[in-house]
């Protein structure tokens, strides 16, 4: 893998994968149906929407990345849950991003849609951050999943 992969953190990523989880096993104690509910997150966050909601195993509304990566890129086609291989995933990022390079987002793009995702992808003249146009397409995809 490339320095960045190597430079990944795989027990803090599975830990922080088991807090999320528990989140969402206590929402769907409390009566939320799995598939209203949408994994979000913005850079590292977004690594852990893909960490979480590809391997989780009910069907989820959607999966929210922004700004970020998928995290253990080599490990998500042997890890991944087929619960959501149909989960609408929204992708978006900053052309001018100095903290996570565009380059590595397009990337974490392919390796998804070689495996089948859908993905809907969005970039904006931006760095690390989020533009009112983001803000909008992300309103109008969140209103067509969480219908």
């Amino acid at each position: 893998g490339t320095d960045i992969q190597r430079r990944e953190d795989e027990a803090g990523l599975r830990k922080s994968q088991e807090q999320i989880e528990a989140l969402i096993a206590r929402e769907i104690e409390r009566g939320v149906s799995a598939n209203k509910i949408v994994i979000a997150g913005f850079s590292q966050g977004c690594a852990m929407s893909l960490q979480v909601g590809l391997r989780h195993p009910h069907s989820l509304a959607g999966i929210m990345c922004l700004s970020g990566y998928l995290p253990l890129a080599d490990k998500i086609a042997n890890e991944r849950h087929a619960a959501n291989q149909n989960t609408p995933i929204f992708m978006a990022h900053g052309t001018a991003d100095p903290v996570v390079p565009l380059q590595r987002a397009e990337q974490s793009r392919e390796v998804l849609k070689q495996l089948g995702y859908q993905i809907e992808w969005h970039d904006y003249w931006m760095q690390h951050s989020v533009s009112p146009q983001e803000i909008s397409d992300i309103a109008r995809w969140l209103r067509k999943v969480l219908n």
